[in-house]
């Protein structure tokens, strides 16, 4: 870009090349301009999608930034973050004890030489019944996996784009309970199901992601839910949506999102 606009100082009467070379140089410079004002746009043309209210009723829309749900489908990349996440939170818990570690074993057995039987320091070693176990598995293991920032990123707005591409992006214009009671976010999901038309949402085939940046009350009320998580909008990964159908979010919950996963 910074090429085509250094050609444009260029003079115009150039007597080397010609009227041709300065009409091509025109038109290169004009096209380039037309590209970095799209690109320019394309950072802030933002996407409408419905927005209901606790009722299920409809009530406006709201604007998604295109820039987070407009990105391309990319498969290779979101399976290769959700392997590095789910390695991430790998545990070790097989582990085995050495000889050192086993109860017992500190008097020799018998002495040295002399009794015909073959030498042995300790009935904790690895031979022995009820010894340790030598090579086994141990828990000091690490199954840690480095992800970049960039591919987290660029994996977590292809999915979001996906998702809102698939109609599994719900929009409430604020989610807001009086009391951290199950019943009321129940009723909550329930409308959202019959008024709105939403399939099976917060039910079983149609499992739910709450995200809210401050939503105590709400996750206290959808702690009982068997289908429906919480999580706040910058914890959002690539796990997590994989594992929910719908996510779920408030006005709130999308101003949230551009501050936290706007590009760098």
């Amino acid at each position: 870009m910074r090429l085509f606009f250094r050609c444009a100082s260029i003079p115009n009467t150039c007597e080397k090349h010609g009227q041709n070379k300065e009409r091509r140089l025109y038109v290169r410079v004009k096209e380039a301009q037309t590209l970095y004002g799209r690109l320019l746009t394309a950072l802030f043309i933002a996407m409408k999608i419905p927005t209901y209210n606790i009722k299920g009723e409809k009530a406006g829309t709201t604007e998604l930034p295109e820039v987070v749900f407009g990105v391309a489908w990319k498969p290779a990349l979101v399976k290769q973050v959700f392997d590095g996440e789910m390695a991430n939170r790998r545990k070790p818990w097989a582990h085995t004890k050495t000889r050192g570690e086993v109860r017992g074993g500190g008097r020799k057995p018998w002495r040295q030489k002399g009794t015909g039987r073959a030498r042995h320091g300790s009935t904790r070693s690895p031979l022995w019944v009820g010894g340790g176990v030598a090579h086994g598995p141990r828990k000091e293991r690490s199954y840690e996996v480095k992800i970049n920032k960039k591919m987290r990123r660029a994996a977590l707005f292809s999915l979001l784009s996906r998702k809102l591409k698939d109609k599994e992006v719900v929009v409430l214009d604020l989610f807001k309970l009086e009391e951290p009671k199950t019943k009321d976010a129940f009723n909550i999901f329930k409308n959202l199901r019959n008024s709105a038309g939403i399939y099976n949402i917060g039910v079983k085939g149609g499992r739910s992601l709450l995200a809210l940046p401050t939503g105590e009350l709400a996750k206290r009320a959808v702690n009982n839910l068997p289908f429906v998580s919480y999580i706040e909008p910058r914890n959002l990964n690539v796990m997590e949506l994989l594992r929910n159908k719908y996510l779920v979010l408030d006005k709130s919950s999308v101003e949230e999102l551009g501050k936290n996963l706007k590009t760098k």
